[in-house]
């Protein structure tokens, strides 16, 4: 039972940066480009063209950089998902395997989120400079952002927040329940197969709405864009499985109002 019990902390740790690292996750995408945390030297009148930002080494040097930090994201989230990675891991990791994946997963968007570099002097592909745009596209944005957020925890607590990151395996080793997955329903593992990314539609909310699409800002979201693509595969019986659970958690959370107005 003490092996066992030394696999809670390291859940637990696992947990603790996954939450860290999305509330950071947040503020990058969010906070950073809304309330203009990056301070742009010289204003929007340095800014180049596209065809002269083609030719600024500086320019091309920083966009590199920030596309390799997007590939190392990528390629881990991308590898470690993989069935033969996932059969290594589990054999020397054992039901700590959702944990390792969650905790890679967190380092690597740290290292994305701490090393960015913006491109202030970079062309913009939209601005929203002159009133009353200036006003009302930033809050526009804000209330998009703050509804896409809402909804993608909503959703994550829909898909099962503690067996996504790896909390629930842990807890029925150690009580000797077994593999959470194995009492999944058959219409769960197809959902679960078809769809990596539950919150496509939300991010890509987050990625593109924002008031000045900057070069750097357009990396991120054609990137995530193309991934969250190739990764999301859902059909009709998904969206109807979906569906149906969304109604059954609303329906319990509803319950105990009922109870109590009788």
């Amino acid at each position: 039972m003490a092996p066992a019990l030394l696999l809670i902390p390291a859940a637990l740790a696992s947990f603790i940066l996954a939450f860290g690292t999305g509330v950071e996750f947040v503020r990058f995408t969010s906070l950073r480009p809304l309330l203009g945390g990056v301070p742009e030297p010289g204003g929007p009148d340095v800014r180049q063209g596209w065809l002269a930002a083609l030719q600024d080494r500086s320019v091309l040097a920083s966009l590199a950089w920030d596309l390799g930090l997007l590939l190392l994201f990528v390629a881990q989230h991308s590898l470690m998902a993989a069935e033969t990675v996932k059969t290594w891991t589990t054999r020397y990791f054992g039901v700590l395997q959702r944990s390792l994946y969650v905790a890679c997963t967190a380092l690597a968007l740290q290292v994305v989120m701490r090393y960015w570099e913006p491109v202030p002097r970079g062309p913009v592909l939209w601005e929203a400079r002159a009133e009353p745009w200036a006003t009302w596209v930033p809050l526009l944005c804000f209330v998009l952002h703050v509804i896409s957020w809402l909804l993608i925890f909503s959703i994550l607590l829909v898909f099962d927040y503690a067996e996504l990151m790896g909390l629930k395996q842990v807890y029925y080793h150690v009580l000797g329940l077994g593999e959470p997955l194995a009492l999944k329903s058959p219409r769960a593992l197809r959902l679960f197969a078809h769809l990596r990314h539950p919150v496509c539609v939300e991010l890509l909310t987050v990625l593109w709405a924002v008031p000045t699409l900057g070069t750097d800002r357009l990396l991120l979201a054609l990137l995530l864009t193309l991934y969250l693509g190739l990764a999301h595969g859902l059909d009709q019986q998904d969206l109807r499985y979906l569906r149906a659970q969304l109604q059954r958690k609303l329906h319990l959370l509803s319950r105990p109002q009922e109870e109590a107005a009788e």
